[in-house]
């Protein structure tokens, strides 16, 4: 079995060029506008920290918050499995429709929620019921919208096409620190602790059209039509990536072996070093926002040419090297952060952020090709999206929440990053152990066989 035999079927190749590029679009504007949905509350969670919950302890009700933050990755996983099953049965493009309204729809109610002062024990319940809703919504669109410019994309350029989309997690923050600040500067400080904060969570509204308007217009795969008019559609996408042993072993390797690893690491550049800045080091709202949002903006490229990359010296090897990267280099660099933090030196501070961000994309920028061939057509939508949110949602949603926890246990402002340094070094082991050969390895050709034949009797 070569990698061409085990990647998606090559039906793209004869898609059209300006299809393609209406494809990508339409893909990754949507889940541009999720990931930032979903992340306004993450960059804001300092802001409203003590709103929706009792008065008292300011630690306790930023760390409450963050929790409430990380309850959206835990039900990511559930929402992969609604949502994968969905479109493995009933299309990509359905599919994914239903999460960008079910997301736009709780962001918007997120801006016009009443406070504790104002609604009392059901402030904290409603904001954790919207945040769930979130958590459900992205947990069904990621995975969707990889599954379906993967399936129109030619084998040759589908790390470079599918990288494309891996920009708009990074994409989304980068919008909601910008919004955010805009605000902040536009109302000042008062107002915006006040009531601008809304703002930003009202605008998702207005994205969410415009993306459905778009969207409306996109075709469903080819890949899954050709499935369904051949009659090799999944029974039971759940049992069948879940169930059986070859593609439940698949799962677990690729959970493990890449997407905790990569769930950790981006969690620790983007949304870490944030609260880090502005809770452990003291760095005030807007420095901590725009050096992160700086870094981003210089790192942001880097996933398209690690995406082109993996399409010429292989996506095993980039996604290896960026893991090993990233847990060899967070205790220097955060080292780095804090001394330039220290001196004052803001400037300085954003080069080893960048550095961070950078190491994440040679992870992340190739990983939604790799995974779209790792995983058999009829279970790819259930075991991508469940391999990726669990991983990501899971090990990664609460890598804020860890690591503020071992500050604050152990009063040294570094500990935090034992959690990182473990979860991705893990996770380079197991990826040498079992995928370093990518669609070759004899787990992936095993799956594949399996699901093969469970499909076609």
């Amino acid at each position: 079995m070569t990698s061409q035999s085990v990647s998606p079927p090559a039906l793209a190749s004869g898609v059209a060029k300006s299809s393609l590029r209406k494809i990508i679009t339409a893909s990754s504007v949507g889940t541009l506008i999720e990931w930032y949905d979903f992340y306004i509350y993450g960059s804001l969670a300092v802001v409203f920290s003590g709103m929706f919950f009792p008065e008292g302890n300011g630690t306790a009700a930023l760390l409450v918050t963050i929790a409430a933050f990380g309850t959206g990755f835990v039900v990511r996983p559930i929402g992969a499995v609604v949502f994968g099953r969905m479109g493995d049965r009933v299309g990509r493009k359905k599919t994914f429709m239903t999460t960008l309204l079910i997301m736009g729809g709780a962001t918007t109610m997120l801006g016009l929620m009443p406070t504790y002062d104002h609604i009392g024990i059901l402030a904290p319940i409603l904001l954790v019921t919207l945040r769930l809703l979130q958590g459900l919504a992205i947990g069904g669109e990621y995975g969707g919208a990889v599954v379906y410019i993967a399936e129109n994309s030619p084998a040759k350029k589908r790390g470079a096409l599918t990288s494309v989309l891996q920009t708009t997690a990074t994409g989304g923050l980068l919008l909601s620190i910008g919004v955010i600040v805009l605000c902040r500067v536009g109302l000042g400080e008062q107002a915006f602790n006040s009531w601008g904060w809304r703002i930003p969570f009202l605008l998702s509204a207005v994205l969410v059209l415009f993306s459905l308007k778009i969207r409306m217009k996109m075709h469903e795969s080819p890949v899954f039509e050709e499935m369904r008019r051949s009659g090799k559609l999944s029974r039971s996408p759940i049992k069948d990536a879940v169930a059986h042993g070859p593609a439940l072993a698949l799962l677990l390797v690729v959970l493990f072996g890449v997407t905790a690893g990569l769930g950790v690491a981006w969690y620790t550049s983007q949304f870490y070093t944030l609260y880090f800045l502005q809770t452990i080091l003291k760095i005030d709202f807007l420095t901590a926002n725009v050096s992160v949002g700086i870094a981003l903006v210089i790192a942001t490229p880097f996933f398209v040419i690690f995406g082109k990359m993996s399409d010429r010296y292989g996506r095993p090897r980039i996604i290896l090297c960026g893991l090993v990267l990233s847990a060899v280099g967070y205790l220097p660099l955060f080292l780095w952060i804090r001394d330039a933090a220290v001196h004052g030196h803001h400037i300085q501070m954003v080069v080893p952020l960048t550095i961070q961000v950078v190491f994440v994309t040679m992870v992340y920028g190739p990983t939604a090709a790799f995974l779209s061939e790792l995983f058999p057509p009829q279970i790819r939508y259930t075991g991508l999206s469940l391999a990726y949110h669990i991983g990501t949602g899971v090990f990664g949603g609460f890598t804020p929440l860890v690591a503020l926890s071992l500050n604050s246990a152990t009063g040294n402002v570094l500990a935090g990053l034992i959690y990182p340094i473990a979860v991705t070094t893990v996770t380079a082991v197991v990826f040498v152990l079992t995928l370093r050969r990518g669609v070759d390895s004899p787990i992936v050709r095993r799956a594949w066989k399996h699901i093969d034949s469970e499909c076609s009797s």
